[in-house]
């Protein structure tokens, strides 16, 4: 798909050292190798000297010079880890002994590397749940200071000549935050756009979804959504955004002409924001399994800085996609 090249290509004009927490999962090492062969970044796999080392080896690159291992139990960075867990954990009752211990988990140790300095970015998710990879994130790389909260949101990349004429679109928030209110749904869409602008270039076009168009249904779901693009347009002027409409609304010129009239983003929307998680959810996989679009994430918005999630289910080449959405993240974050 044209745009995963475009992410490639991007990715590697500044590439970013982006560390994996499961580096003796031989989807993470393949994926690892086609980003750094495709130069995209340089990668510290976490796991033990032996396994990692093995998976490399059975996948045929025993020794990269953009590929380095770290074993949390021998690193030499460990002690300074735990020492730093343990300071911006002591407000939650971490002690120095239950530091050293929790460092050593690939996850946090990871999110450690990123959050001091160590690394630009990290993945992870392949393995673990999403809960215990956000988690992590949450814990250590913290919220970004200026985000009212941490989101995520999908890449989807429709098939190549798309009878919509586009190449991408952003759906959000289709994997965390599972009941926003009216308040949350704008911060997301403001996060959204934002990340439509770094990973795609293109000026965001956002469409707060709902099942009514320009007020067709009465219904305190509906008045949710509304009262967010209310919410946008007081806060954001000079952002594209409307709502509340129907998918079709937002997606199709010949439906917005009938529905939407007058809306500058109707019919042509490239992010869509969902009410609410479960819409979010069904949306995506919908778009994915029905429509054919590749489904890049869920990708965290929000953080200080970059930390990505790997469906349990995902490929090597979803391994690759998400370390360049992260070098360009990274590349965002300066």
């Amino acid at each position: 798909m044209s745009v995963l090249r475009d992410l490639t290509k991007r990715a590697s004009a500044r590439p970013a050292h982006i560390v994996m927490s499961e580096g003796d999962d031989p989807r993470i090492v393949a994926g690892a190798i086609a980003a750094v062969n495709a130069g995209t970044a340089r990668i510290t796999l976490i796991g033990t000297q032996d396994d990692v080392s093995a998976q490399l080896v059975a996948a045929g690159m025993p020794n990269h010079p953009n590929i380095q291992i770290e074993d949390p139990i021998t690193s030499p960075l460990t002690a300074d880890f735990a020492d730093a867990f343990y300071e911006l954990r002591k407000h939650k009752g971490m002690t120095p002994e239950v530091a050293e211990t929790q460092v050593t988990n690939p996850l946090i140790f990871a999110a450690l590397m990123v959050r001091l300095g160590h690394a630009d970015g990290t993945v992870g998710g392949a393995v673990a749940t999403t809960g215990d990879t956000v988690r992590a994130a949450l814990q250590v790389i913290g919220k970004a200071k200026d985000a009212p909260l941490v989101s995520s949101f999908f890449l989807m990349a429709l098939p190549e000549n798309h009878p919509s004429g586009r190449d991408a679109m952003i759906f959000g928030d289709c994997g965390l935050v599972i009941e926003p209110s009216s308040e949350e749904l704008a911060a997301i869409a403001v996060a959204s756009a934002s990340s439509c602008q770094q990973l795609l270039g293109v000026e965001p076009q956002v469409a707060l979804l709902s099942f009514s168009t320009m007020g067709s249904a009465r219904h305190a779901a509906v008045t949710k959504v509304s009262e967010a693009a209310a919410l946008l347009k007081a806060d954001h002027p000079d952002l594209k955004a409307d709502g509340e409409l129907q998918f079709d609304a937002a997606f199709v010129p010949a439906v917005a002409a009938s529905k939407a009239k007058g809306s500058s983003v109707a019919g042509h929307a490239n992010v869509m924001i969902f009410p609410n998680l479960d819409a979010g959810n069904i949306g995506y996989k919908i778009a994915q399994r029905i429509g054919g679009a590749e489904a890049i994430g869920p990708v965290l918005q929000g953080l200080a800085k970059p930390a990505n999630d790997l469906s349990r289910g995902c490929v090597a080449e979803d391994v690759t996609n998400m370390i360049a959405v992260t070098a360009l993240q990274a590349q965002a974050n300066g």
